[in-house]
């Protein structure tokens, strides 16, 4: 079982981040989570590097810095009927963006669908920073749904939510600090 110790940090009415602790692998750095309609809960993190399959596809874990996650769930209330609550969001096209706020340097990355066994489905990757690891970064998150061609909407669906099965969004988060995730290990 998965024990988490959260702590976030409000310094003048500015959320700068929040540190989970797991007593499975070490650290995660929840750079900041969203909730938007129709009932999709977006956090976004900075977790800790590792080897990723197929290899071909993925950053080796000896050349990653930090790996970057957006967990994409159905909320576990108010949510359109027949979705399981906490459910995976699938079929979501996630990007990141990540800028270094002291050389102006940025890296640009697509989030691909992962699977574990700590936060099961997910979107991620493995990125090498765009500068030191002590530096602060800024994080921009783009989601877009999927395209009409993805998946088949149905008539009930169409009727109360459109033809789409979410909005085009963006989130960006300022003073990211990667440096103690980026030095954690899950070994």
């Amino acid at each position: 079982m998965k024990k988490m110790f959260n702590l976030s940090a409000f310094i003048g009415g500015l959320f700068l981040s929040s540190i989970s602790f797991s007593s499975a692998f070490g650290v995660e750095l929840v750079i900041g989570e969203e909730q938007v309609k129709p009932g999709i809960v977006f956090i976004f993190e900075g977790a800790v590097k590792d080897t990723i399959s197929p290899k071909k596809m993925h950053l080796a874990e000896n050349e990653t810095h930090v790996h970057i996650e957006a967990r994409a769930n159905w909320a576990a209330t108010d949510i359109p009927e027949g979705t399981p609550p906490n459910g995976f969001v699938a079929y979501l096209h996630i990007n990141a963006k990540i800028t270094n706020e002291v050389t102006g340097m940025s890296t640009f990355i697509d989030l691909l669908p992962h699977v574990n066994l700590i936060d099961n489905f997910h979107y991620a990757r493995n990125i090498a920073l765009p500068g030191k690891i002590s530096d602060l970064y800024s994080v921009e998150f783009n989601i877009l749904p999927p395209a009409s061609s993805e998946v088949g909407l149905h008539k009930d669906w169409v009727s109360k939510y459109g033809r789409r099965l979410t909005r085009t969004w963006s989130f960006q988060y300022k003073n990211v600090d990667f440096e103690e995730i980026a030095k954690a290990s899950r070994n």
